[in-house]
């Protein structure tokens, strides 16, 4: 019998595990010594806060980022083919979905290994959950780009795609660039286009916010360095 990967989702942020997740995760995280983690630190500090009593010195870590090629990883599932089970553990939020992990989840399946999603925290589909926005069609589209004029054309295209599906279209951007992004989303957007920014979710310092673009250009924020999920609807 091969062993199982467990997709091991974490808290959003500094807040208890079983707060946000089920019981059911701290009885697999007991269970496991073998870890594909994106950071090894904070991977340690998820697993002594869920399961205090469980012996550091026998986990074993692997590292996963995105910097991981596929020669890198190859091996990371063979305790899987000697009937051992491995956790994928994200480094917040769920593995595999705008998180690393996918490639070794890719790996399970072509070695026949059995892949267990696990249930806890997501933040694309909590803030697609509040936001008032079209949860029967959303699309997540990672980070836009950089350069000014591509970002503007970005926003364009996705604005227009929403009209054009009733698409609610999602995406990211690096904390600290998160009130650029929205001076550049009520610059660039039609004022009766809806937004959602949703921050900090889970934590005691959540905010969930959807207004028009008109509505958006009167009301002050402060979303420096707190994770956020942007939603527009057209």
């Amino acid at each position: 019998m091969k062993g199982k990967l467990y997709l091991i989702p974490t808290t959003l942020g500094d807040t208890e595990p079983l707060e946000v997740m089920p019981l059911s995760v701290k009885k697999v995280v007991e269970q496991l010594d073998y870890f594909i983690v994106e950071n090894e630190k904070s991977a340690r500090r998820f697993i002594k806060r869920i399961t205090p009593t469980k012996s550091q010195p026998s986990l074993e870590l692997m590292l996963l980022d995105k910097y991981s090629d596929d020669l890198e990883t190859k091996n990371y599932l063979d305790a899987c083919e000697r009937g051992v089970s491995v956790g994928l553990l994200s480094e917040a939020g769920v593995p595999a979905v705008a998180d690393p992990g996918a490639s070794i989840v890719k790996l399970a399946h072509q070695k026949g290994i059995q892949v267990v999603p696990l249930v806890g925290p997501s933040s694309i589909l909590l803030a697609i959950m509040a936001s008032g926005m079209n949860g029967q069609s959303f699309a997540f589209n990672g980070y836009l780009p950089i350069d000014k004029s591509d970002r503007k054309r970005a926003i364009k295209d996705l604005e227009k795609l929403s009209k054009e599906k009733n698409q609610s279209q999602l995406f990211i951007e690096t904390p600290y660039r998160n009130e650029k992004m929205l001076d550049d989303l009520r610059a660039t957007l039609s004022p009766d286009t809806r937004v959602c920014v949703a921050c900090d979710i889970t934590l005691p310092t959540e905010y969930i916010k959807t207004l028009t673009v008109k509505e958006w250009k009167h009301v002050k924020t402060d979303l420096h360095k707190r994770p956020a999920i942007f939603i527009i609807h057209k």
